[in-house]
């Protein structure tokens, strides 16, 4: 009887080290499928041209320190002045559960960075002492489907300054070949001061 039990518990054991690895090579094959989906070069061109209202936007995202993690570079400009973008960061993508984390950091030197993107090895100078994390301001997502990814910052928790702005909120999108993103900063009372006001920006994948 005894052999019966033991033999029992540890096939039950084995059962749920072999669920809970499935689950975990799930949960990595999630993660990679967001990360491979994001990196490129975007464009809001076709938006642009539709409505006026809008600006077409370069949205670069680069993969950088493949042995730490999911990092991407990330630039955004004006497509006609992408030397000089008005956003670079760094977004750290990790999983809990079934929530997918975008971490943002921006960088103490960010113009010594800047267009490294076409010789990625560059950014194996870029050190974790060269960043600095925007605490409150990670997007969470969740998987909707198949190269689908859908989530927001938390509610009121990523403080901006930008034009008279107390916090800022940010929804996006995450298909196969585009991102969609809203970007919006509001003042003590609630007004929008920065953003788009119709919705948010849709990048399309060159």
């Amino acid at each position: 009887m005894r052999n019966v039990l033991f033999t029992l518990c540890i096939s039950l054991s084995l059962l749920g080290c072999k669920s809970a690895q499935t689950s975990k090579n799930t949960d990595s094959s999630a993660l990679k499928e967001l990360v491979t989906i994001m990196q490129g070069h975007y464009s809001s061109e076709k938006q642009a041209n539709l409505d006026k209202d809008y600006f077409n936007i370069s949205l670069r995202m680069t993969p950088i320190w493949k042995s730490k993690g999911h990092y991407l570079f990330v630039e955004q400009a004006l497509f006609n002045k992408q030397d000089q973008p008005y956003r670079v960061r760094i977004y750290k993508l990790t999983q809990q559960g079934d929530q997918f984390i975008s971490t943002i950091y921006t960088l103490k030197d960010e113009k010594k960075w800047i267009g490294k993107w076409a010789t990625p090895e560059a950014y194996d100078q870029l050190t974790e002492a060269d960043i600095e994390l925007k605490d409150g301001c990670e997007v969470v997502l969740k998987r909707l489907g198949k190269n689908t990814f859908e989530g927001a910052t938390g509610d009121k928790t990523c403080p901006s300054e930008l034009r008279g702005a107390r916090w800022a909120n940010s929804k996006v999108t995450v298909t196969q070949n585009t991102i969609r993103s809203w970007d919006q900063g509001f003042d003590k009372d609630g007004k929008q001061v920065w953003g788009a006001t119709k919705g948010g920006y849709e990048f399309i994948k060159m």
